[in-house]
């Protein structure tokens, strides 16, 4: 096997799964969501692929900056896995007074 096909066997399979954007972090991306197919096994992977596209997604979803996340409408950790068809959300934590 070569080099290459022994990266590709590594990644994981690539998934569609509906994101939606809340807050300040729809504000800034500009949309309430989207659809989106992208080769990550967890929501952290997905969140490290949204990073990766640069702009508004990299500055509202860096790692540093305080985002929650949420698998099928239920607050989860980065690392929770990802399946076709699942919804992911992310936004800024809520304070309240």
């Amino acid at each position: 096997m070569t080099s290459d096909a022994l990266s590709a066997s590594r990644l994981p399979p690539a998934v569609t799964v509906t994101v939606r954007y809340f807050a300040s972090i729809r504000e800034a991306v500009g949309q309430g969501g989207e659809t989106i197919s992208v080769q990550a096994g967890t929501v952290g992977a997905l969140r490290d692929a949204l990073i990766a596209r640069g702009g508004a997604w990299a500055e509202s979803l860096a790692r540093g900056r305080a985002v929650r996340t949420a698998l099928d409408q239920v607050l989860c950790g980065e690392d929770a896995a990802l399946a076709d068809g699942a919804e992911v959300a992310f936004f800024p934590p809520v304070t309240g007074g």
